[in-house]
């Protein structure tokens, strides 16, 4: 029998943030902002009280000190929240050795065959006694939920956030003989998986909770989607899940981003913050051995408008100015299409792969911007001993560029 766990960090950044400046933080309504205090920046996170007023996360700072004016904003604190969820992890991996990290505030645990080592326990039991060693030795405080695989157990922690259910004590367990009641509680737009356009989609067909699918037959379903769709719909609304929890799972990304302080129309400030960006993910990336074959670019504009392009080489990179050519390549294209001023610039890597690999690139042609010679590797690593001895600051690969306007970290791969 499967006893899977996700413990998720109630309101995490503030939470960091509070721990971090208990007599400022801790006296006001918070807002975590993307950018500068005050500026028109995002909201990354907002705290229960700021949360009442109506302000949510990805919202503009502008819009969300409006709904909520005593609301005191704050950058996110960066290295304190690593140190917080390495923290956290540690406390949980005494628990059992298979636990995987989500993100930086969401971790799966995976108990199954540890009943005798916790004396035939209930599982909530074991879960209460999880979130209260956390919470003493941490200060955090964590909602788990439980059940019989890792997408029931994802659901089961939203149930158990001190917003939905207060009387809940932070801890949700749903036994395998009670998924489909649970699940017939929920909509469909609650169930991971299920983003706004399907959700639209189901909508127009008369679907919005999860007991509106179930009254349907595989072939009608099949019908209103495509047989592919309307099987992992069916599947997904059943609570079914056959992920398992990897705890040595790497990341899928490695990724910066920048929301400006004020609009910028000036596309050579953009790219010169986009080169800086570059550089940047590729130290990561190198930081942890790997090289990358996808490069995507994200843009927002000042109407809020977010686009992305990607491109996916034949042969993994990891220098500075590879990474750079193709995301202003990718850029470029973008703004093809919307030249209205930018709010935001990022710029992500993925499909990994051992930088050792990246020994045996093949020679394309020079005009190919993609190609990535020993050169190019050796300069971004002579680059990385500079910049570790005399800060980030110190040297650059790129065109001179105007000091930065506040950055948006990375998630590292592990």
């Amino acid at each position: 029998m499967s006893r899977i766990l996700l413990a998720d960090a109630d309101a995490f950044f503030v939470a960091v943030a509070r721990k971090e400046d208990p007599e400022g933080a801790g006296r006001a309504p918070l807002l975590i902002v993307g950018g500068r205090p005050g500026s028109r920046g995002v909201v990354c996170s907002a705290s229960y009280e700021t949360r009442a007023f109506g302000v949510r996360s990805a919202m503009s700072i502008t819009l969300a000190l409006k709904l909520c004016p005593d609301a005191l904003c704050v950058p996110v604190p960066r290295q304190a929240c690593t140190d917080s969820s390495g923290a956290i992890k540690r406390v949980l991996e005494r628990f059992t050795p298979a636990v995987e990290g989500a993100s930086i505030d969401e971790w799966y645990l995976d108990l199954s065959g540890t009943e005798a080592l916790y004396q035939h326990e209930s599982l909530e039991a074991t879960a209460r006694r999880i979130r209260a060693a956390v919470l003493d030795e941490t200060g955090m405080a964590l909602s788990i939920g439980g059940g019989p695989n890792k997408l029931v157990a994802k659901l089961a922690a939203e149930r158990a956030k001190p917003t939905k259910a207060p009387e809940a004590g932070g801890v949700h367990i749903v036994p395998d003989d009670g998924v489909s009641d649970f699940m017939a509680t929920l909509a469909l737009s609650d169930i991971p998986g299920i983003g706004p356009k399907l959700t639209a989609k189901l909508h127009d067909l008369g679907l919005d909770r999860v007991p509106d699918v179930l009254q349907h037959d595989d072939a009608t379903l099949a019908r209103w989607l495509d047989a592919k769709t309307a099987a992992w719909l069916r599947a997904r609304v059943g609570g079914n899940s056959v992920s398992a929890v990897e705890p040595h799972a790497p990341a899928k990304q490695v990724s910066r981003e920048e929301t400006f302080d004020r609009d910028v129309s000036e596309v050579t400030k953009v790219e010169s913050e986009l080169r800086r960006l570059c550089a940047k993910v590729s130290a990561d990336l190198r930081g942890d051995g790997l090289t990358a074959r996808t490069v995507t670019v994200k843009y927002r504009t000042n109407d809020w408008t977010t686009r992305t392009a990607g491109r996916t080489l034949r042969e993994g990179i990891e220098s500075d100015r590879a990474v750079t050519d193709v995301a202003l390549e990718l850029f470029r294209k973008l703004r093809v299409a919307q030249r209205k001023p930018a709010r935001l610039i990022g710029v992500a890597l993925s499909n990994f792969a051992s930088s050792r690999d990246a020994e045996q690139l093949t020679m394309f042609a020079p005009s190919t911007p993609a190609v990535e010679v020993p050169r190019d590797r050796d300069l971004s690593r002579a680059l990385d001993r500079v910049r570790e001895k005399f800060g980030d600051e110190a040297i650059g690969s790129g065109p001179k560029r105007e000091r930065p306007l506040g950055e948006k970290g990375a998630r590292r791969p592990r």
